[in-house]
């Protein structure tokens, strides 16, 4: 039989870990491309030969996603893979319908055809939506397990944004690491608050060779989820995390509401200010849907340094990007901070955005006076840089997981605000972990 002509709907995550575990080297298929949505300028490229296989000598062209139709049309595509994440069920079945509208078979890939199985025992930490606060909680599953002694490595979530080749596997044990493999915000986002703790972490394009380097120096590999996705690798234990100030979310995203039925343990963060009917709708979709869960209720508090500096000043707040884009949260911990300690107004940036940035706030309306912390290249970073500096105001908070002042040179003072998991209920995760 003819190989099925195939094409891989992504964004340069979830959609390359898919043909690396399961197309590569599979005569069955013949993938014809890749799409490419979410991030920018990661269409108009390769996913280059030297990663591809025997079976494409020449690589295989990414597309925007907006050619979907022309590309089954004129390439005849007879199935089409959907592989990224953190979208509502309805804009998968709107894809669904635009596939099968255009002549062509829809799938969608489960667990034991994506999972790979490790030597070492995994404790993967996912989210039912992005900004959930899953970085806090695997940074507290990664403190826990190294003060019993394990040797943690943390493998994060794919961001392979730039040279797919050299990115095929990263290892960032030290600060300069970042530098030299010129990381985006996003990637110093999730990787510098482990290497700060002295773990290490791997990332990059090919997750089995990464988990077979891994797994030599790991006694314990934490998974550490991106979006909302599921684990690229079998789970021992598999921790979820939902956020009540969006309620039933939990039940609406893909592939969210799958890491909600999966889990072992449910972790219910922000508890500290969201509303009692919002946490009694997560509670009751949670029971509804996996009532064998166990489930930790959480707090996120924020901590600021010299905090008594912010009242009654104008501010800036910056929060984490794709919280505010992908995750559609319209205030974190850069707004607690602001209303806690007393600031006299946070100043709208859009008037002084320029670039990108003001792109992304015509793309994402809901963002509002907030300014997301977008940087996925040296161009975007810079002009992330020109908008703080024109912005009018007395102090910048910087509510994101690193310290932008590392990569941007901000014309005015700046304070940091960090926040950390902690557990409000027991059993906790020091008991949860107890025999990993």
């Amino acid at each position: 039989m003819d190989p099925i002509r195939t094409l891989i709907m992504g964004a340069a995550g979830r959609d390359f870990h898919n043909f690396n575990v399961y197309f590569r080297d599979n005569e069955k298929h013949q993938v014809i491309a890749f799409t490419a949505t979410q991030i920018p300028n990661i269409d108009g490229r390769k996913y280059p030969a030297e990663l591809a296989g025997k079976l494409y000598p020449e690589g295989i062209p990414i597309f925007p996603e907006r050619e979907l139709e022309h590309l089954i049309c004129t390439r005849r595509v007879e199935q089409v893979v959907f592989s990224y994440s953190d979208v509502t069920h309805l804009h998968v079945m709107h894809m669904a319908s635009r596939v099968i509208a255009a002549g062509a078979d829809f799938r969608l890939m489960g667990a034991d055809s994506t999972m790979l199985d490790s030597k070492v025992p995994v404790v993967s930490v996912c989210a039912v939506r992005t900004g959930c606060g899953k970085s806090q909680t695997t940074r507290r599953v990664c403190d826990i397990l190294q003060r019993r002694g394990r040797r943690v490595v943390a493998v994060r979530h794919p961001m392979p944004y730039g040279d797919l080749v050299k990115q095929r596997v990263q290892r960032f044990a030290r600060l300069e690491d970042l530098d030299v493999q010129e990381c985006t915000i996003e990637e110093r986002e999730e990787y510098e608050p482990h290497i700060v703790r002295g773990v290490v972490v791997y990332a990059g394009v090919d997750y089995e060779a990464i988990l077979r380097q891994a797994e030599q120096e790991a006694d314990v590999v934490v998974w550490d989820g991106g979006n909302n996705d599921l684990p690229f690798y079998r789970p021992k234990l598999e921790l979820v995390v939902v956020d009540p100030h969006r309620p039933g979310h939990e039940i609406a995203y893909h592939p969210g509401e799958a890491n909600l039925l999966r889990a072992q343990v449910i972790l219910i963060n922000k508890i500290q200010n969201a509303q009692a009917a919002d946490i009694e709708t997560v509670r009751r979709n949670i029971r509804q849907f996996n009532p064998k869960a166990l489930v930790i209720d959480c707090a996120s508090p924020i901590s600021v340094p010299d905090s008594e500096s912010i009242r009654g000043k104008t501010v800036l707040v910056i929060e984490d990007g794709p919280t505010l884009t992908h995750g559609e949260m319209t205030y974190g911990a850069g707004i607690v901070a602001a209303e806690r300690f007393g600031a006299a107004g946070i100043i709208d940036p859009r008037p002084y955005t320029v670039g990108s940035i003001t792109q992304t706030f015509q793309k994402y309306p809901k963002i509002g006076t907030l300014l997301p912390a977008m940087g996925y290249g040296k161009k975007q970073i810079h002009e992330l840089e020109t908008t703080i500096n024109k912005t009018p105001c007395d102090l910048v908070l910087i509510a994101t997981p690193i310290d932008l002042g590392r990569i941007l040179k901000i014309n005015k003072p700046s304070l940091r605000v960090t926040y950390e998991l902690q557990e409000l209920t027991k059993p906790d995760l020091e008991e949860v972990l107890k025999d990993i």
